[in-house]
């Protein structure tokens, strides 16, 4: 029940759930090459036309557990399979050295418009030039040609500078969200020690 406080309404999150402001960003025309300073020479992006599961998990879990990333490591075999196995969606690694360091999805199974899936570097490339690099090179892959609308949802359990990042990327928001769900945590899906920063209320 929504309780009014000075204006504003607070309303209960329930024991063993977690809660997430969701922030929608689109883009609908190729967007100026941002600026900033160099783009890491390193670093390669590359394709994985059918991903393995295990290795696609490992690198989802790499990438997002410190933001509570879960929804892909608690679906069964066949249907991540079905996902990201299909021909309409592209899955992208991004390399340093020998070492994945960064995850990005495309979604274009509804043209014209191009969903950003998952996107994300590991802990220790945030912070250089890497996500950047890796943006620029979705702009380029989404932009050329036939996409009218390109588009993304993040939230408030993603890094505190996601939005500012998507927004610097050419994105702005348009739809705002509140979502409950179960904390996986407390499942097993993620162990208990992830995203130390968000407490559980178990």
């Amino acid at each position: 029940m929504p309780i009014e406080q000075n204006g504003r309404s607070l309303t209960d999150v329930p024991a063993g759930k977690i809660a997430a402001v969701v922030t929608h960003l689109q883009m609908f025309a190729r967007p100026e090459r941002r600026s900033g300073g160099p783009q890491p020479a390193d670093l390669s992006v590359i394709r994985m036309p059918k991903p393995d599961l295990a290795w696609y998990r490992g690198l989802y879990r790499a990438v997002g557990e410190e933001w509570l990333w879960y929804s892909r490591l608690a679906m069964h075999d066949a249907e991540l399979a079905t996902i990201i196995q299909d021909p309409g969606v592209e899955i992208y690694r991004l390399v340093r050295g020998s070492a994945d360091i960064g995850l990005l999805e495309l979604d274009f199974r509804q043209p014209p418009d191009v969903e950003l899936v998952f996107f994300g570097v590991v802990a220790e490339a945030i912070g250089t030039g890497a996500a950047r690099a890796l943006m620029q090179f979705a702009i380029d892959r989404v932009w050329r040609g036939g996409t009218q609308r390109f588009w993304v949802h993040t939230c408030t359990l993603d890094h505190p500078r996601a939005v500012r990042f998507y927004e610097q990327s050419g994105f702005r928001a348009f739809k705002r969200e509140i979502e409950v769900d179960d904390d996986p945590r407390l499942s097993g899906i993620l162990p208990r020690g992830a995203a130390a920063w968000c407490p559980i209320i178990a």
